[in-house]
């Protein structure tokens, strides 16, 4: 009797964990689209950056198009409130859908906008239209997918299954160069500029829309339905300040992440090219083989995190991100060689991994059922608009400026401040707010 009650034991875990993968499976998707749709825009701008503004040189070409970038970041804080507020009152799986279905739209526009020859000042205005409704849809996407993901995992292995978030993140920018790489092979230079550089923004339109139907056939999380908490103080922002230090920690321990990760995963690209003077075609691959490592080594480290505790990964990341940024970014600059090239975004990445693979576990564990999909995605897409969102404008305006280098020791100088947050912040892993 003992063994077939054990037995039974074992079947409804295994069924259990089934349920988890394949929930953790099918949001992952959907995250991967939407990260896709937001990436082709960095992973195409060195093509379609004369299209839709006038004649001029490279790096002001650039520097437009990091403009538009950076304001697509800045409608982050208002999708992360939003849809963060939407989850948090009407479920999780509902504000997925909604944040993958409006991503479609603003890559639909895009890939049907005309050029600036075409239709004039219209067309960097539809642009910037477009990356402000994708920043409405990717704010809310992190902050509902970290909430999913950390909520719907096996207790003992949300530091691994949360993971994925970062895992799918960097997967669709991959995609998108891959996408890059693809086009580069069969279309000339001058097909690309003309009207390739529109087929990514195509593909991820109607990627989106398969993931919209998708994700209607996602489970709700068990901590959504059993929280206990009343309606009406759901997602609220009144019910969030009464968290204000789990604001402000959100905000430390994002500062310098976000802005170390969208140096090496984004800007890179554009530095490689620009400043060191490698082939275009050579750094889409440095780019490709560095992100896929840098895709695989989020898992490992998330459950490493499960094992001995978020903290220390952040202190890791906190110490060799301040020490060795603006070594790297130094080399990396005066290289021509692809090998050390691509040794060196990857030391970046590695060094990057102790932030991304945990922060999305250790912003949800900060806080109740209630208010968690608003308190991880409001102070972080904040964070995120000001700081992330800027990198690149800050770099290449620093570029211009022929003052580069201080970029180095901005980027530094970010994470210093994050690892002070770190040293004084407590373990999240056992807390016991994940349960609801």
């Amino acid at each position: 009797m003992t063994t077939e009650v054990r037995g039974r034991d074992e079947a409804v875990r295994s069924g259990g964990e089934r349920r988890v993968v394949a929930n953790v499976v099918r949001g992952s998707v959907g995250n991967l689209i939407e990260w896709y749709d937001w990436y082709a825009y960095t992973a195409f701008s060195v093509y379609f950056a004369a299209a839709f503004f006038p004649q001029g040189d490279l790096t002001a070409q650039l520097l437009n198009t990091a403009g538009v970038f950076a304001i697509g970041f800045l409608m982050r804080p208002l999708g992360g409130w939003m849809l963060g507020r939407y989850a948090d009152r009407f479920g999780r799986r509902a504000a997925l859908t909604l944040s993958v279905t409006l991503m479609a739209c603003g890559s639909l526009v895009i890939a049907l906008t005309p050029g600036y020859q075409t239709i004039g000042l219209a067309a960097p205005v539809l642009l910037v239209l477009a990356r402000l409704v994708q920043g409405i849809s990717v704010g809310g996407e992190y902050s509902t997918s970290a909430t999913y993901l950390s909520e719907v995992a096996t207790a003992g292995k949300r530091g691994f299954y949360s993971s994925f978030q970062y895992v799918t993140l960097v997967a669709g920018q991959l995609t998108a160069l891959g996408v890059q790489i693809v086009l580069l092979e069969v279309l000339s230079g001058a097909a690309m500029a003309q009207w390739g550089w529109r087929i990514p923004f195509v593909i991820g339109a109607v990627g989106a829309l398969v993931v919209m139907w998708l994700r209607r056939s996602m489970d709700e999380t068990d901590s959504y339905r059993k929280a206990s908490t009343g309606a009406e103080s759901r997602g609220t922002v009144r019910a969030l300040l009464q968290h204000p230090r789990e604001c402000l920690l959100v905000v430390g321990l994002t500062l310098g992440g976000t802005v170390a990760f969208y140096t090496y995963t984004t800007y890179l690209q554009k530095f490689m090219v620009n400043t060191a003077g490698i082939d275009k075609g050579t750094v889409a691959w440095i780019n490709f083989i560095a992100l896929l490592v840098f895709l695989c080594l989020q898992p490992l480290a998330g459950a490493l995190s499960d094992r001995i505790g978020r903290r220390w990964l952040l202190l890791g990341f906190g110490v060799c991100g301040t020490v060795l940024t603006v070594p790297i970014m130094t080399l990396l600059g005066s290289t021509k060689n692809p090998v050390t090239a691509f040794a060196l975004m990857l030391a970046g990445l590695v060094i990057v991994t102790g932030y991304t693979s945990i922060n999305a576990i250790v912003k949800a564990e900060l806080f109740p059922t209630n208010i968690r999909a608003l308190g991880v995605g409001l102070p972080y897409a904040l964070t995120v608009a000001i700081f992330g969102g800027t990198s690149e404008y800050v770099a290449l305006w620093l570029k211009q400026a022929d003052l580069e280098p201080v970029f180095f020791w901005y980027v530094s100088g970010c994470v210093l401040i994050s690892l002070l947050v770190y040293l004084r912040m407590r373990e999240t892993s056992k807390d016991s707010r994940m349960e609801g």
